[in-house]
């Protein structure tokens, strides 16, 4: 897996609430997104944390409190996701994580990664949640993790 499992979380996550807040306004539960997508409740309030840290969400504490999106879907990238919770390493490090590898001192795989990371880039930077959560709704695609990977 080139993601954590954390920004893999955060990227279903930050979907679900796309498409929640289609449907109504107000803020989704984060006990019932837990649920519905079967991620441990403790790791996705930490995920979504680091995603209102990063100014992608908005929280509100109370009964009817959860989480939304501080901007609109059409603004917000699945690269800013990735930068929100892994960083940019992904697409300048080593997949071997062997320092010092370059063009100069290439690893085994230097030369297949550089454009499979660049391509990572550019779908990750082209895709935002507006558009995913539409391709998903127009094509019944599946976000949801099965019960059997709950963390």
């Amino acid at each position: 897996m080139v993601l954590s499992k954390a920004c893999t979380y955060g990227i279903l996550a930050s979907l679900y609430i796309t498409r929640e807040t289609n449907k109504k306004t107000g803020y989704v539960s984060i006990g019932r997104m837990s649920k519905e997508l079967h991620i441990s409740f403790h790791f996705l309030t930490k995920i979504l944390q680091e995603l209102t840290s990063a100014g992608l969400l908005t929280s509100m504490k109370g009964p009817k409190g959860g989480v939304a999106l501080k901007q609109d879907a059409k603004d917000i990238t699945l690269l800013d996701i990735v930068i929100a919770i892994d960083g940019m390493e992904l697409f300048s490090e080593c997949l071997l994580g062997l320092p010092g590898c370059g063009n100069e001192e290439p690893c085994a795989v230097h030369n297949e990664w550089g454009g499979i990371r660049e391509q990572l880039y550019q779908t990750f930077r082209s895709k935002t949640l507006a558009t995913t959560t539409q391709q998903i709704d127009e094509q019944n695609l599946r976000f949801a993790l099965p019960e059997l990977l709950d963390s």
